[in-house]
């Protein structure tokens, strides 16, 4: 069944705050081996300009992934998340993620498409502090397969 293309242009109320914590960036940092010590150490990020230690830049995709699930739970979106492939996923940051930031997460639908047989939907994630300090907007490509892919 293709998606509901009327979802295209919805903008969802952002999401409640994720609090960034120092020991889920260290273990970020390490899960992806990054490792400046900007994303380990309090004091060598203060001495780079940080007031804490920093994410590495897809770090976003934590927050940005949890505001997803309000779009994918949707029923009259008509997804079948079990068809669905993470297709795209980029990041461009105001400033880093940095421990104690409370991120809120405004997710938009920027396009559904279809091409043989598969939809593709479009995603746009603009990342803020609960204050309004814009951090990073992500922007991802579900593809959802069609039933004869």
């Amino acid at each position: 069944m293709p998606l509901d293309q009327s979802f295209i242009g919805r903008a969802y109320p952002p999401s409640p705050p994720y609090e960034v914590g120092r020991e889920k960036i260290r273990e970020f940092a390490t899960a992806v081996g990054a490792t400046s010590p900007v994303h380990h150490d309090p004091e060598a990020a203060r001495a780079a300009g940080y007031k804490d230690v920093i994410a590495p830049p897809t770090f976003a995709v934590i927050v940005s992934l949890k505001a997803n699930d309000v779009l994918v739970e949707d029923p009259e979106l008509g997804l079948d998340y079990s068809r669905v492939v993470h297709g795209d996923q980029t990041f461009t940051h105001t400033r880093p993620i940095t421990a104690g930031d409370r991120l809120v997460v405004e997710l938009h639908v920027d396009g559904i498409t279809s091409r043989m047989g598969n939809d593709m939907l479009n995603l746009r994630a603009e990342v803020s502090t609960d204050e309004g300090e814009h951090v990073c907007t992500g922007r991802c490509t579900l593809v959802v397969r069609g039933e004869d892919a």
